[in-house]
């Protein structure tokens, strides 16, 4: 079960702000978020909580959150940045930033296939990141390098123009995305250097 741990800190710093605030890059994501001015006071409770009813995710978990922003029918960028990592999300309205664990052996992947239109991605954001086709009909197959069929199915990518899908950690292959008679196809890897966001999935 996932537990509903939460770390607070205010007055971060304006690199770790724009690292949550856009679709994350490796070079962004090494950005050192413990690099907190000292003269900083520690946020009560309370104000996590505040923090978080203030977007309609009080009582959820990591993956809870994952999922409500990811499927937000809503344009963006949103009020909250949320940005994947392999065992926690991070959040952050540009004030507060938040570290809530994804406990488990699941690793969030989300895609954005696309036809014209691509951005470079590594550590989701659900807050910010855009793909090209919303709202879509598309097959998805996720096949590990030794065979295993981890999801084959057709899904409807969100209002984002992506589709999320909860894995194993710790594996690498193939995904591939079908739409009216055109293919994609793209490595992934969950380990804890994987990215969480593909978007060279292009269409052809």
């Amino acid at each position: 079960m996932r537990r509903h741990h939460l770390t607070i800190r205010i007055a971060v710093p304006l690199a770790a702000v724009l690292a949550l605030s856009a679709c994350s890059t490796p070079e962004v994501a090494e950005t050192p978020r413990d690099s907190v001015s000292t003269a900083a006071p520690s946020v009560a409770a309370g104000d996590a909580g505040a923090l978080l009813a203030a977007h309609g995710l009080v009582g959820k978990s990591g993956s809870e959150v994952v999922e409500a922003l990811d499927r937000l029918d809503a344009q963006r960028p949103l009020p909250l940045a949320a940005s994947v990592r392999y065992d926690e999300v991070l959040l952050s309205d540009g004030t507060i930033e938040a570290s809530m664990p994804l406990d488990g052996d699941e690793f969030y992947l989300s895609i954005a296939p696309y036809e014209t239109t691509t951005h470079e991605c590594y550590f989701h954001n659900l807050g910010t990141c855009r793909g090209e086709l919303a709202e879509a009909d598309v097959k998805v197959t996720i096949t590990t390098d030794s065979g295993e069929v981890l999801v084959d199915e057709d899904a409807t990518t969100y209002a984002n123009g992506f589709v999320g899908f909860w894995i194993p950690k710790d594996l690498a292959g193939v995904v591939v995305v079908t739409k009216d008679g055109k293919r994609a196809e793209s490595r992934f890897s969950s380990d804890a250097e994987g990215p969480t966001c593909l978007t060279t999935l292009q269409l052809l």
